[in-house]
């Protein structure tokens, strides 16, 4: 039976969408249809089945039979499947040969609807699955993030968030898929640059069982780890041992301090002076007519 999940509020609702479709009756005809004539519905959002779940509806089908029937609509000579393709997969298993199906006439818009809602009520989708599906509905019937909130009965951030799983690594999304990843541990991912390095840390958190707060701290030190080093100032690069040789013998002869920075063509000298006197003495000095006296230098002139 369809479990009631109205908790969760999503949308009109299925009972809403199965009695509205162009004027059928509330109350529909149930009829007994060959397996073999009914396909799978193409729009179906879900690609993986729990197999524990699948045999014990096999098992109850076995014993019971199908308690509530399927619902398909009609396509050529064949019935193309609309909901319920758990209970078609467990009768197959089972070995029936006829299912009892209600036939609706539903537009391909519907019928994706219906599937979705379906699976999102039942919780069978995993988070990959319900994003493609949201992704699905808004490619296919360009809706956007906010009409698809509408439909589903969820706020449009949620929407959001689901799709923007879809930019993980494709092997990342796997890993959520088949729930080897945890949506608290993924989604923190997605703030990494590249998609190399979303599987490079998705594999670190499912080898250490990292939790999803331990895997938010990991993506902080990985993208820290990735960000280029800042370039040091020229002034504090290391200087080549010679000019630094003849920073201190022009210091000692001088009696100030002095700086030569170098160039890629040309390169300068910087002498430091405190007063129009001390300057004074410094040109004697250059020039040989005075002995360098020591100064507490201010001012600063370039050779």
């Amino acid at each position: 039976m369809m479990n009631n999940n109205s908790q969760r509020g999503l949308g009109r609702g299925l009972d809403a969408l199965f009695s509205s479709s162009k004027g059928v009756d509330a109350e529909p005809l149930i009829k007994s249809v060959s397996i073999s004539e009914i396909i799978p519905n193409k729009f179906q959002p879900r690609r993986i089945f729990d197999e524990t779940a699948l045999l014990e509806l096999v098992s109850s089908i076995s014993q019971y039979g199908v308690l509530q029937p399927l619902v398909v609509r009609k396509s050529n000579n064949i019935y193309e499947l609309v909901a319920g393709e758990r209970r078609l997969r467990a009768s197959q298993q089972a070995g029936l040969k006829e299912i009892p199906v209600i036939i609706k006439d539903y537009t391909d818009r519907e019928m994706t609807e219906i599937s979705l809602i379906e699976n999102i009520q039942r919780e069978d989708l995993n988070a990959i699955e319900e994003a493609l599906a949201y992704r699905r509905l808004m490619d296919e019937f360009s809706l956007t993030q906010e009409e698809v909130a509408k439909k589903i009965g969820r706020s449009r951030s949620v929407i959001a968030n689901m799709v923007r799983l879809l930019n993980l690594h494709p092997k990342v999304q796997d890993y959520v898929s088949r729930g080897t990843l945890s949506m608290g541990q993924s989604r923190p991912l997605l703030a990494l640059e590249t998609l190399e390095l979303q599987l490079e840390a998705a594999e670190i958190i499912i080898e250490n069982d990292l939790s999803a707060r331990d895997a938010e701290e990991l993506v902080k030190r990985l993208s820290e780890k990735k960000k280029p080093a800042k370039q040091q100032p020229k002034n504090v690069e290391e200087k080549n041992f010679f000019v630094t040789e003849a920073e201190d013998r022009l210091k000692m002869i001088l009696g100030t301090q002095v700086k030569i920075k170098e160039g890629k063509f040309k390169s300068k000298i910087e002498i430091e002076f405190s007063s129009s006197e001390d300057l004074e003495r410094i040109l004697e000095v250059l020039s040989g007519d005075e002995a360098p006296a020591p100064s507490k230098s201010r001012g600063t002139f370039a050779v």
